[in-house]
């Protein structure tokens, strides 16, 4: 392990999603030989079975590379890869904040798209050095060119200095790393200094608790040295502190400058977060690091278990999730139709996704999401004001004076044929346009400002379909504008189910009841009974499905006889089905609720 803090480097690559980031990271990997090639595959540092199969990042994962210079000096280059979805921006910010240089990735046959610029902006902000490195040279549609023109005009850098690079040939990786090593500074720390340490993610090990990686600014790690976490005082020996070489690789000690983990035994989970400073117990730093900025969810939904009875499971599962994802926030919930579950807090409808995913493949938890949902400022009649993300806390329609909802603004950058489709969709969903600009003769970036929860449900898979993947989409939270809104409630068999609630713009209202209402029907068994899906808006009922009974023919032992004998057996199977009627009650299946959350093209 290096103590010479000058030979140290620590970068990350940021990029739009779909640039080439975990393919560079292969190939760096590949050439310092630090796993054999056996053992080599593709996207090696995307851990997760989702991320592979969606061929996304969604965990920014490190990894300690030597080097050895065109000097003959040793180094060591602390890499770290992140995501590129917007979604997923409070892990790229974690990331980029253990870091002292980041490689800007642009493919040369897209350009630079809307993540690329916001990323950049993240790594402006925490005074990077910025390395331009255009990527897919080999392709046949690539115009290094045109994408060095917009380098220089959309992100004020000098195109000059871009690296070219194919990091699925190889080809101008070597170029790359003795780049990295002249371009990147060293960390400014110092070994002698009292230990100040940030935490930028964690992992739980079911053997040895939880693994804590962090980058250290000032002093050193040994193992058997006692350490503090600084937000809640809380102490622990550390028992093995090491590097990342794919797999752990423990070194005993972590100098200044160093990127890696320690294991101190840590079985409560709530003890760690992420963010926060590690220092000696002997001899504290004075103040903690900045740590991150304090993380927003803009989309809320409920979380219980198919399972009442796994309730404990699921909270420790959430727990566990959270060391991982920190982006996560969730808090106690209940529900008349599932019972006792989780509010939880989530940066967008693909985190949500990703979320379940995760705690259905890594946690064996069967578990049910609820219709998705934004914040909304409620102003009352008598003067109070409330905060309401769950349909259930709604108040009477008669106590409101005013509703406010959260409005993005949204940059989308597109080739040009595909504009007039994108205008109508941001339309559609009750935009309006502020901005539009010709970046160059083939792309245009149009900025509309629309409300968050139009953008929830389906307005990214419509996005991509219309523009064929080619339009890229950015978006920031600005502020509160007043609205109409309307709570919907779904009955089945007369009865309001809560968890189906939604707080819905009022002259959408019908839409979406009709929606909801055919989705169930479609999703719901058929009983021995007729059963009424209604949409209703307090005690108005705006649309109505009805599920057939499932009908035994009674009549199938009549052959022959008088008409009356007929008759009489019908009678007696409907005075059978009104009393079923009345007792029946309706189990609603898992997929009824998940289909509800489907967009209409689903």
């Amino acid at each position: 392990m290096m103590n010479d803090v000058s030979r140290i480097r620590n970068f990350c690559i940021i990029a739009h999603i779909d640039h080439g980031k975990s393919t560079l990271a292969d190939r760096l990997i590949q050439k310092a030989r630090i796993i054999d090639d056996r053992d080599f595959k593709n996207q090696i540092l995307d851990t997760m079975d989702i991320e592979r199969e969606r061929g996304i990042t969604i965990k920014s994962q490190a990894v300690t590379i030597p080097y050895t210079g065109t000097d003959g000096a040793q180094y060591e280059l602390n890499f770290v890869d992140t995501p590129g979805h917007v979604d997923f921006t409070y892990e790229v910010s974690r990331a980029i904040s253990s870091c002292e240089g980041a490689l800007l990735l642009v493919d040369a046959s897209q350009g630079v798209q809307a993540q690329t610029l916001s990323n950049m902006y993240l790594a402006l902000e925490h005074n990077l050095e910025i390395v331009p490195v255009i990527n897919k040279i080999d392709m046949p549609a690539a115009n290094v060119p045109l994408v060095k023109a917009q380098i220089e005009k959309d992100l004020g850098l000098d195109a000059e200095a871009a690296l070219l690079v194919s990091a699925r040939t190889g080809e101008g990786v070597d170029g790359l790393f003795e780049a990295i090593v002249r371009l990147i500074p060293p960390p400014k720390g110092s070994s002698d200094a009292p230990l100040q340490a940030l935490i930028f993610d964690c992992r739980y090990d079911p053997y040895r608790g939880v693994v804590v990686h962090l980058r250290v600014f000032d002093g050193s790690i040994k193992k058997g040295v006692k350490v503090r976490f600084m937000s809640n005082s809380s102490e622990y020996e550390v028992e093995s502190a090491g590097i990342f070489r794919i797999t752990p690789e423990e070194t005993g000690f972590l100098g200044a400058g160093a990127v890696g983990y320690i294991i101190a035994g840590i079985k409560t989970v709530s003890d760690v977060r992420v963010g926060d400073t590690v220092t000696t117990a002997d001899d504290p730093c004075e103040s903690p690091l900045p740590g991150f900025k304090e993380v927003k969810p803009v989309v809320f939904s409920s979380i219980y278990p198919v399972d009442s009875n796994d309730y404990e499971e699921l909270k420790t599962s959430l727990e566990k999730l959270c060391l991982n994802d920190a982006s996560l926030v969730y808090e106690k919930d209940s529900s008349a139709a599932l019972g006792f579950g989780f509010r939880c807090g989530f940066l967008g409808m693909l985190h949500l996704e990703v979320i379940e995913e995760r705690l259905e493949r890594e946690f064996n938890q069967a578990v049910i999401f609820t219709a998705p949902s934004v914040k909304y400022k409620i102003q009352q009649k008598d003067g109070a004001s409330l905060m309401i993300d769950n349909p259930a806390s709604y108040p009477d329609e008669t106590r409101i004076e005013s509703v406010e909802e959260p409005y993005i603004r949204a940059s989308v950058i597109t080739p040009a044929q595909y504009l007039g489709g994108i205008m109508a969709l941001c339309t559609e969903k009750r935009g309006v346009q502020l901005n539009m600009v010709y970046l160059d003769e083939k792309r245009v970036e149009i900025v509309y400002e629309m409300p968050l929860a139009e953008a929830l449900f389906d307005f990214y898979d419509r996005l991509k379909s219309i523009s064929r993947g080619y339009a890229s989409f950015d978006y920031d939270i600005t502020e509160y504008k007043p609205t109409v809104l309307a709570k919907l409630d779904i009955l089945l068999n007369g009865k309001i189910v809560d968890a189906l609630s939604q707080l819905v713009f009022k002259d959408r209202a019908y839409e979406r009841a009709r929606f909801v209402c055919e989705r169930l029907k479609d999703e719901i068994p058929r009983q021995q009974f007729k059963i009424p899906v209604q949409g209703a808006i307090g005690g108005s009922v705006i649309a109505r499905e009805t599920i057939n009974a499932l009908r035994k023919d009674v009549l199938a032992k009549c052959y022959g006889g008088d008409v009356t004998r007929k008759r009489k057996l019908l009678e007696k199977q409907k005075e059978g089905k009104k009393r079923m009627k009345m007792v029946g009650d309706v189990e609603l299946p898992q997929n009824a609720f998940l289909a509800v959350l489907k967009s209409k093209e689903n």
